[in-house]
């Protein structure tokens, strides 16, 4: 408006020498008419009542980022943009209360005495690198104002636990120790609601590597706990929507790192080759000797080549072959320091295509298992020599299976995931059957399949591990079919975003949650389910006014 006003007084000088009073008057109206000045944004909530909306989650919903809860990233969280468009004139919204941590760069660990912040890009490394953080206090506000009830770690079943013991929920809990976290979001009498757990049910399980099968919720005790925490919420009169799980081995903390990710050229390879065959020639004689299977072997074998080799993991999945390494010392067909050689190999061998290595294996693979980083030390390279996740210092605390899901791990997190679809479709139609389509289901699992690029049949066999026998999963998995198009990225106002932390994704550097502008497409998600089912007209969130992810140079 500024710019236009100037533009306008620039002519009037003009007019004055060249016009009359009447022709300056015409000249000004025929500028405001080409250039119109924009109006007060206006929309419609239809049948909605938007006057008090609360969000019940977990970190998306909290605007957990970075792998941090940060101001910022508070901010940005889905909930608030979609109060910011519920707030628009003739919408029909209210404020919008979050828990306000009030901390630049928030908490993500400790590193010694440090106390780690949110993580950004260091362009100069090529990896996410933690900020300096602040300790995270109670939240100083008025609790019974507020309205996004997100906690970062919340599972389905927490939702109702009084002895939910959550960091995040206690600093904002109405009465620590006997309050719930649905309680609280009750006793603000919701009109509207939105509601997405579930994640962490399975999610844990897949970001510690798969070493935790205890860790996953039972499919009856997550249905149990959705038909209670769901149905108090309509119970209460509100209506909301409900999001499904998206395909959590699609995120960029499974993807960044490859199965495959040693690129060596060819005569690092002979090097390696040269010094790690003395490893397959006992591996062979093992099998001469019927100590293992010649399955054990092809699984074990280590050959490097120029160009991309798998990585060479710790699995303590494969049997310990220690206590027959010994034999072989005992029978003297090693030596004593053939057989400490030998000590990292026990368990160990390449990974498969189709294996997914965290996010976290990152850091550690090129690196010296000795912590000795010198160009003087290659012989302990860690994922080309050292397999990854076996402890040099300290063989007995070796973890190589946290650091990567394997095929069997993969396919629990996909069935898993959709197990929880299918509960969610089914208990919300049982609610909306009873409650006049009150609850508004979204599907987050299309837009996750076009922004990865996935191919139509991929994406039904990602989404339907049933192939068909469970119809709620068919439905998902159609939907996304429709939507998967082989192109990586999704197209959003003309702008190619990709599904990952680079400067032009909709990832935050955590590999996991959104950067906001991944929140702006989920809250889109949602306010296009509204618009096509409830009959409203609420504006869309500018996705590319957002930023993307924070990054520095060095």
């Amino acid at each position: 408006m500024k710019r236009l006003k100037t533009y306008l007084f620039a002519l009037l000088p003009l007019a004055f020498i060249t016009f009359s009073c009447d022709e300056e008057d015409i000249l000004v109206q025929e500028q405001l008419d080409n250039n119109p000045l924009p109006g007060a944004e206006t929309g419609d909530g239809g049948v909605l009542d938007l006057s008090n909306y609360i969000s019940l989650g977990n970190s998306i919903t909290a605007g957990f980022m970075d792998n941090a809860l940060y101001t910022n990233g508070q901010n940005h969280s889905f909930p608030n943009l979609l109060a910011t468009q519920f707030a628009i004139q003739g919408v029909g919204g209210g404020s919008f209360n979050q828990p306000d941590i009030n901390s630049a760069n928030g908490f993500s660990g400790v590193s010694g005495t440090n106390i780690l912040g949110r993580y950004e890009l260091s362009l100069a490394q090529q990896r996410p690198v933690p900020t300096v953080g602040e300790a995270i206090g109670d939240f100083s506000g008025n609790k019974s104002e507020l309205n996004n009830f997100g906690v970062p770690g919340m599972k389905i079943t927490d939702a109702t636990n009084p002895g939910f013991a959550n960091p995040y929920y206690l600093r904002f809990a109405s009465n620590p120790g006997t309050s719930t976290v649905l309680g609280d979001a009750l006793s603000t009498t919701p009109t509207f609601f939105s509601y997405w757990l579930g994640n962490n049910d399975i999610l844990g399980y897949a970001v510690a590597g798969g070493v935790d099968e205890s860790s996953i919720t039972s499919q009856p005790n997550f249905q149990s706990a959705l038909e209670q925490s769901l149905g108090a919420l309509v119970q209460s009169g509100a209506e909301g929507v409900v999001m499904t799980l998206p395909p959590f081995v699609l995120l960029p903390y499974f993807r960044a790192v490859k199965w495959n990710a040693i690129t060596l050229d060819q005569a690092t390879a002979d090097q390696l080759n040269a010094g790690l065959g003395s490893v397959n020639q006992v591996l062979e004689g093992m099998v001469e000797a019927n100590l293992i299977t010649q399955a054990d072997y092809d699984e074990r074998e280590i050959s490097y080549s120029a160009g991309a080799n798998p990585i060479l993991a710790h699995d303590t999945e494969l049997e310990d072959l220690g206590p027959k390494f010994d034999l072989l010392l005992l029978l003297n067909r090693i030596s004593a320091a053939q057989r400490e050689q030998l000590r990292p190999y026990e368990q160990s061998r390449p990974l498969r295509n189709g294996e997914l290595p965290l996010l976290t294996a990152g850091s550690l693979l090129g690196t010296e298992a000795d912590g000795d980083n010198s160009a003087n030390t290659p012989t302990t390279t860690i994922g080309a020599v050292i397999p990854l996740g076996y402890n040099l210092l300290n063989p007995s605390n070796s973890d190589g299976d946290g650091l990567f899901l394997n095929i069997e791990e993969f396919e629990t997190v996909v069935e898993m995931t959709a197990t929880y679809n299918a509960t969610i479709a089914g208990v919300v139609a049982g609610i909306n059957a009873q409650a006049n389509g009150s609850i508004t289901l979204v599907d987050v699992q299309p837009a996750f399949a076009d922004a990865f690029g996935l191919s139509p049949a991929l994406a039904n066999a990602l989404f339907d591990p049933s192939n068909g026998a469970n119809p709620a999963l068919a439905a998902f998995a159609d939907a996304a079919e429709a939507r998967a198009d082989g192109t990586l990225g999704i197209m959003i106002e003309g702008h190619n975003l990709q599904p990952d932390f680079a400067p032009n994704g909709i990832f935050s550097t955590d590999g996991i949650h959104p950067n906001p502008r991944g929140h702006a497409i989920i809250a889109n998600l949602i306010i296009e389910a509204l618009n096509n089912q409830k009959g409203a007209d609420i504006p869309m969130v500018n996705v590319t006014a957002l930023r993307g992810i924070l990054a520095r140079d060095f």
